[in-house]
């Protein structure tokens, strides 16, 4: 049973993933330790209750982008349901794992997250590269293959999926940062709704908590965009990056 307290701590945790997503990304960094460490809730019921409420925060990205989204409407129509496609089949995965698999997996997921995270200017740099030597492209009607592969990631876990979204991109089209961001917004969104959607038939979803945080995110995703000039990403995405990994300390003591 959560306690008022364990209300506003995991509201304002959802507060700080939604600014942290629009800024730099990986705020299930922090709403999944916020349910578990704080709110008491099992791993799979955090894992999934925080899926649920950071639709909104998905949600806003994507609109936010939508402009640089023009112009890609094949593309939409083949990596959106791959997204849902491997949204779902990583949600489904994470239900036949089991609570015990799963909280032992943790540390781990969380220790790739923060790697994923740290590796994300390398990636840019890659991608921009790429994009200037005409080397994307001649694949692009198979880049629904890597990006299912990465939704299934995001349907499981989802922290770091941004990442990997946009790394799939990359080895297939040919295009600018700025179109290529708009459609890994689009693809995240999509897994995180079709996952998000599967979930509410688990039983597993704690609504009560669900709720507030997808308030949360949303007000957080709002001041992210507005504090967008103030705070460097590369800080926040670092700082995210450390708690992530003693986050992960965290749980491997506990066991």
């Amino acid at each position: 049973m959560l306690t008022p307290l364990s209300y506003v701590l995991i509201t304002l945790a959802a507060m700080a993933a939604g600014a942290v997503n629009a800024l730099a990304g990986g705020g299930t960094l922090i709403t999944f330790p916020a349910l578990t460490l704080l709110a008491g809730i099992p791993a799979v019921s955090a894992n999934i209750t925080s899926t649920v409420s950071l639709c909104p925060g998905y949600f806003g990205g994507t609109l936010a982008q939508f402009n640089d989204l023009r112009g890609q409407t094949k593309r939409l129509w083949m990596l959106v349901p791959a997204g849902a496609i491997g949204g779902v089949l990583g949600g489904f995965l994470l239900l036949q794992t089991g609570e015990r698999l799963f909280r032992d997996l943790v540390p781990y997921l969380i220790l790739l997250a923060s790697g994923l995270l740290a590796i994300q200017d390398p990636v840019r740099a890659w991608l921009t590269r790429r994009m200037a030597a005409g080397q994307g492209g001649s694949l692009e009607k198979v880049t629904w293959l890597p990006v299912g592969l990465a939704s299934v990631y995001g349907g499981y876990f989802g922290a770091g999926l941004s990442v990997i979204v946009l790394s799939a991109l990359g080895l297939t089209l040919e295009d600018s940062l700025t179109r290529l961001n708009a459609l890994k917004q689009a693809v995240a969104f999509s897994v995180n709704v079709a996952a998000a959607i599967f979930f509410l038939f688990s039983g597993q979803v704690v609504w009560t908590a669900a709720l507030v945080m997808a308030v949360g995110a949303l007000v957080g995703g709002v001041l992210g965009g507005k504090l967008a000039g103030v705070i460097k990403p590369s800080t926040l995405r670092w700082t995210v990056i450390t708690i992530g990994v003693i986050i992960s300390i965290i749980y491997f003591v506990r066991g």
